[in-house]
C-alpha cells in the first residue's frame, strides 16, 4: 500500500511538474513572439525612414572651362556633407547620371529631347531615422543648405511628416501588445506555481513544525523553480525560433539580422522565466510558513 502511495505521489509530482513547464514554455514563447516583432518592426521602421531621401543641389549655371574646377568642388561638398550627424547615407548624382534617371523616368531612349545635361548635380541624402522626426528634419535641413557649394536642398516634408507619425502609431501599438504580454506572463506563470505549491502545503507545514528553519525548508524549493524555469524558458525558445525560421523560410526573408538583438532577446526571455518563477515559488511557500495549520485546510 505504501509503496502504491508513493508512486502515485510521484506521478502527481510529475504531473505538476509537467504542467508547469508547459505554462512557462507557452507564455514565453508568447512573449518572445512579441519580442521578435518589435525588434523587426523597429528595423524595418528605420529603414523606410531611409528611404525617405534629401536632396541637395548644385548651382547648374557655370561655364565649361569651369568644369574641372567645378567638379573638384562638389567632389568636396559630397564628402563633407557625408561627416554631417544627420547623414546617415549620401548618393552623389553627376549632370550626365540626372539626364539618364529622367530619360529612364519618362521612357525616353533618345538624345533628341537632351541636347545637353540641362539637370544640375545634385546629392541624394538619407538621413538617420531620428532626424526623420518632424522635429528635427528642419534642423537636419539647415545643416546641409549651410554647406558652402548647395544652393537647394528639397524634400517632401509633407511625406515624411505621414510616414513617421504612422511608422510611431504602429511600433507604440506594438510596445503596448509586449508590454501586455509581459503582465500575462507574470500572471500565468505566477498561478501556476502556486497552484503546484499548494499541493505541498501539508509537506511544508510538517517540515516547519519538526524544527526546520524557513531558509532549510525554501532551498528546496527555490532550486526546483530554477530548474522548472530554465526548461520552460530553453522550451519556448526552441518553439519560438523554430517557428520564426519556418515563418522567414516560407516568405523567402531572413527579416533582422542583428545577432546582437537576438542574443539580449534570448537572455530576457530567460531571465524572466527563471526570475518569474522563482519570485512566485517564493512568495507562495513563505504564505505557508506564515500560516496557521488550520489556516492550510481554507486556503
Amino acid at each position: 500500500m505504501a509503496k502504491s502511495v508513493d508512486e502515485f505521489n510521484k506521478k502527481r509530482l510529475r504531473s505538476s511538474n509537467i504542467t508547469v513547464v508547459i505554462s512557462i514554455a507557452l507564455v514565453l514563447f508568447l512573449l518572445g513572439l512579441m519580442g521578435l516583432i518589435l525588434i523587426n518592426a523597429q528595423k524595418y521602421s528605420d529603414y523606410i525612414k531611409e528611404q525617405l531621401v534629401v536632396n541637395a543641389y548644385f548651382d547648374e549655371n557655370y561655364e565649361a572651362k569651369d568644369s574641372v574646377k567645378i567638379a573638384k568642388m562638389e567632389a568636396e561638398v559630397y564628402k563633407e556633407i557625408q561627416t554631417l550627424a544627420p547623414v546617415k547615407k549620401a548618393t552623389y548624382i553627376t549632370r550626365e547620371m540626372a539626364s539618364k534617371e529622367a530619360k529612364r523616368s519618362m521612357g525616353i531612349d533618345t538624345d533628341a529631347l537632351f541636347e545637353e545635361n540641362i539637370f544640375p548635380s545634385s546629392i541624394e541624402i538619407a538621413l538617420k531615422p531620428e532626424y526623420v522626426d518632424p522635429a528635427k528634419i528642419g534642423e537636419a535641413i539647415k545643416l546641409i543648405k549651410a554647406v558652402p557649394g548647395i544652393i537647394d536642398v528639397k524634400n517632401d516634408s509633407t511625406l515624411m511628416v505621414d510616414v513617421y507619425n504612422n511608422l510611431s502609431r504602429i511600433l507604440k501599438w506594438i510596445l503596448g501588445f509586449s508590454i501586455l504580454f509581459l503582465i500575462l506572463a507574470v500572471v500565468l506563470i505566477n498561478n501556476s506555481i502556486r497552484l503546484k505549491i499548494f499541493s505541498k502545503r501539508f509537506i511544508i507545514k510538517t517540515m516547519q513544525l519538526v524544527g526546520a528553519k524557513r531558509r532549510f525548508i525554501l532551498k528546496p524549493f527555490i532550486i526546483e523553480a530554477v530548474i522548472l524555469g530554465a526548461i520552460g524558458s530553453g522550451i519556448g525558445l526552441l518553439a519560438l525560433f523554430g517557428f520564426w525560421y519556418y515563418f522567414t523560410s516560407q516568405i523567402g526573408s531572413a527579416f533582422v539580422q542583428d545577432n546582437n538583438q537576438y542574443f539580449w532577446l534570448v537572455l530576457l526571455i530567460l531571465g524572466v522565466g527563471v526570475f518569474i518563477t522563482v519570485l512566485s515559488t517564493v512568495i507562495a511557500t513563505w504564505r505557508f510558513l506564515k500560516s496557521n495549520v488550520d489556516d492550510l485546510y481554507y486556503s
